[in-house]
């Protein structure tokens, strides 16, 4: 808040003399920032900054700021246009994570809903052990281990990709969408690899239970076929259980991966947190943590209200 006071003195009292009049009454630079600190001084006070941080004016201030998401200025960093803004280099950032994050856990959700499924009607099988042991092994594998693995074989040995996946191309061209999206192959690869199985072990786990339910045994003794069963009664009633896992997974995606993003050098929300972490420009790490909780928090009200309508029990309230 002070760096921002401070820089509104300096642009106050700078400029050329002939639309700036007090420029003319300095003799010596002295008499300038004497100026500029009496302007910092005045600010100060009337932003309650010179004050305890519990007294009302600095916390209705700081509130304030908060709720209309003004998050202040990087140290560091800047947008595309120059821009310091961190309200503008999180937006400047958070589509190339979409792009890359929720597309990739919008996928995994899509072959974990169908495929777990799938198994849970084929328990013991050999595709249901080999996904078992799948997902037990991705959950010991770190991410950053894969994502240079992948790095290693699809673009130094067989050169199908490149090792980093920042275009080269500036946004302005017209060419840029495309060198997005092939850049980016690589990296929606190595998260959909990473993430399938386990998700569709957690699917089919869900769904396991819910066909052991009487109701299940009673369509099955009224003869209706075993894949309405499946995707329409059994994946029904396992929505509330499902839709917690959907809806933070996707939530989680908006903020990107610290690691994963940096070893690919993705120009997204997660590569932007980890060097703000790196050079310590402490307004952008405070204006990401707060946009990701604010989402978080969001995400889950969201989720409270959509269990109503998976589950009726809870707007009964019926146990």
């Amino acid at each position: 808040m002070m760096d921002q006071v401070r820089l509104q003195a300096i642009n106050s009292v700078s400029g050329p003399s002939l639309e700036n009049p007090q420029l003319q009454q300095f003799k010596t630079n002295e008499e300038r920032q004497k100026l500029i600190n009496q302007q910092i001084k005045i600010q100060s006070q009337s932003l309650g900054l010179d004050e305890p941080w519990y007294s009302p004016k600095k916390l209705f201030n700081g509130i304030y700021k908060i709720l209309t998401l003004n998050l202040g200025n990087s140290r560091f960093f800047t947008t595309y246009n120059g821009s310091n803004s961190v309200n503008e280099l999180i937006l400047e950032k958070l589509p190339n994570t979409i792009l890359l994050f929720t597309t990739s856990s919008i996928t995994i959700i899509l072959i974990g809903l169908f495929y777990g499924t799938y198994l849970a009607s084929k328990e013991g099988s050999l595709p249901e052990k080999f996904i078992s042991g799948l997902a037990a092994t991705s959950r010991g594998v770190p991410d950053w281990w894969f994502s240079m693995i992948m790095i290693v074989v699809f673009s130094f040995f067989l050169h199908i990709f490149p090792s980093r996946a920042t275009p080269l191309s500036s946004p302005n061209e017209p060419g840029y969408v495309l060198d997005l999206l092939y850049h980016m192959t690589l990296p929606f690869i190595t998260l959909v690899i990473i993430g399938f199985s386990p998700f569709v072990y957690y699917v089919k786990y869900i769904v396991l239970r819910i066909l052991d339910e009487d109701f299940i045994k009673t369509l099955r003794i009224m003869g209706i076929p075993k894949k309405n069963i499946l995707y329409v009664h059994a994946l029904k009633n396992a929505g509330p259980q499902l839709s917690t896992i959907l809806g933070l997974g996707i939530t989680a995606s908006l903020s990107g991966s610290l690691l994963v993003e940096q070893i690919f050098d993705w120009p997204g929300m997660g590569n932007l947190f980890y060097n703000a972490i790196t050079q310590n420009d402490s307004p952008l790490i405070i204006g990401l943590g707060y946009i990701s909780v604010l989402i978080y928090l969001l995400t889950r009200l969201i989720l409270d209200v959509c269990f109503t309508y998976f589950d009726p029990r809870i707007k009964s309230g019926e146990t």
